[in-house]
């Protein structure tokens, strides 16, 4: 059974090592976190020229794999094999390749860490697959829900020592997606210019992440949520005018989550702050303005405004057979959801 990759990092970086590691899956952030881990740890810098190799599936094959994992390290205690893109490994899918692969796996050198990483998803019920759980560890990486991004942000700040704002987790969500990489990216480089004891805030998110103030998906939702007609119309107009910046398509998902959540409100039998904020999946700050939202879109206009959305996509992926400009579709989508 595959283990969580948080799991291994943190035994990688207590410098517990297995002998063989199976890291596959759909989102590449925690691939390459774990080959980075043991890149750093396992063998020293100074003797990393005759015993660390980084192997592309492309270009070599399943034997030539496992003649370097079955070599010996030279003058040092262990050598590390990292095969990128194994699932292009020439033979991979070859029976009597894999049988070698899960020889190996079932009777690994221990001095050797090898650490196959497999950009796609694996069936954990083959036989190979069950022979690097056994003697190693096999590490399932999958794309994050939505959903789950607000907490995987805060989650990070935590282990990186620093305290971010619900309402800043809200924007660098919003605004960049479920690209982990990404993200990582933008927390560190806000990080590095706050002060010691200074959390990440969203003043600091609007000015280092480069979302503008006023004019921002946040901002939008927020006006939409209120019904304020002049604001949602002034940040589609700006939308509409730089849709390089501000894609409609991305735009229609984040709106798409938030009236839905709006249905949830109406359904939920407990309406408490944290009653709510349990059936909504989100941070008990935001629940005053869902349920400011939900008296703003009763239950009946809520569902109208799902349609809408619907409609929306549809037309922008041509499916009416007649080619709108995104931004004339965006400023009719705002005028049928807030009249």
């Amino acid at each position: 059974m595959a283990i969580t990759p948080d799991i291994v990092l943190k035994e990688i970086r207590g410098k517990k090592f297995k002998p063989v590691y199976f890291v596959y899956g759909d989102e590449p952030f925690y691939i390459d976190a774990i080959a980075e881990e043991l890149e750093t740890r396992v063998v020293p810098e100074a003797e990393r020229s005759f015993n660390q190799f980084v192997l592309y599936g492309k270009d070599t094959d399943v034997a030539s794999v496992l003649g370097y994992a079955r070599r010996y390290p030279f003058m040092a205690e262990r050598q590390l094999i990292i095969v990128k893109d194994a699932n292009k490994l020439g033979g991979i899918e070859q029976k009597d390749h894999l049988a070698r692969l899960e020889d190996y796996a079932l009777n690994p050198l221990s001095s050797t860490v090898l650490l196959l990483c497999f950009q796609a998803n694996a069936d954990e019920r083959k036989s190979f697959v069950k022979a690097f759980n056994a003697h190693g560890a096999v590490v399932q990486s999958k794309k994050l829900y939505d959903n789950k991004l607000p907490d995987w942000v805060t989650s990070f700040c935590q282990a990186e020592g620093v305290k971010i704002s619900p309402k800043a987790v809200q924007m660098i969500v919003d605004n960049i997606g479920n690209d982990l990489k990404r993200l990582t990216n933008e927390i560190r480089k806000i990080m590095v210019n706050l002060r010691v004891d200074q959390g990440i805030d969203a003043e600091a998110v609007e000015r280092f992440v480069g979302i503008s103030k006023e004019y921002n998906v946040f901002e939008f939702q927020k006006a939409l949520a209120t019904r304020d007609v002049l604001k949602a119309n002034r940040i589609a107009t700006y939308f509409s005018a730089n849709l390089k910046d501000n894609p409609l398509s991305p735009i229609l998902i984040i709106l798409y989550g938030f009236f839905t959540k709006i249905l949830l409100a109406h359904a939920s039998k407990d309406k408490s702050e944290r009653g709510l904020a349990a059936e909504l999946g989100i941070n008990p700050y935001f629940v005053k303005d869902y349920t400011l939202a939900a008296r703003n879109y009763p239950l009946a206009k809520a569902a109208h405004v799902i349609h809408y959305l619907r409609e929306c996509d549809g037309r922008l992926k041509g499916l009416d057979g007649v080619s709108v400009p995104e931004g004339e579709l965006l400023k009719e989508l705002v005028f049928k959801i807030v009249h």
